[in-house]
């Protein structure tokens, strides 16, 4: 299970930082607000998280419901971290990259708990 936890890890990481970077251009270039920025960050972060998780962090075998799976966990991850980040931009000055940055932290923990238990189960 460390093993798991270092690669959830790593793959995280670099979804973050696909998440961050997609945010933080969409918001310099398109003056897109920070929340509907996020919605596309996590779209675009959703994909890096799945094929990181299904290819190296969990090594499934069976593919067709783990996607269905990774996306259903995934979206309620998403709901907690936007109610959060939303909490974060209306009654704090931090920037919207910090902001962000501790909200995806925060909810990391939550899509290891139900990638490990619920969809990918049947790892090798």
């Amino acid at each position: 299970m460390i093993y798991q936890l270092v690669r959830f890890g790593c793959v995280g990481v670099v979804a973050a930082a696909v998440h961050l970077a997609v945010v933080s251009l969409l918001v310099a270039l398109l003056d897109m607000s920070p929340l509907l920025a996020n919605v596309a960050g996590f779209g675009v972060a959703f994909q890096v998280t799945y094929f990181g998780h299904s290819q190296w962090t969990f090594r499934t075998i069976k593919r067709n419901g783990d996607y269905r799976r990774m996306l259903l966990v995934s979206l309620a991850a998403f709901a907690l971290n936007e109610g959060l980040y939303a909490v974060l931009l209306q009654t704090t000055s931090l920037d919207y990259r910090v902001a962000l940055g501790l909200v995806l932290v925060a909810v990391a923990g939550l899509t290891f708990v139900g990638s490990r238990v619920w969809v990918f189960t049947h790892v090798s």
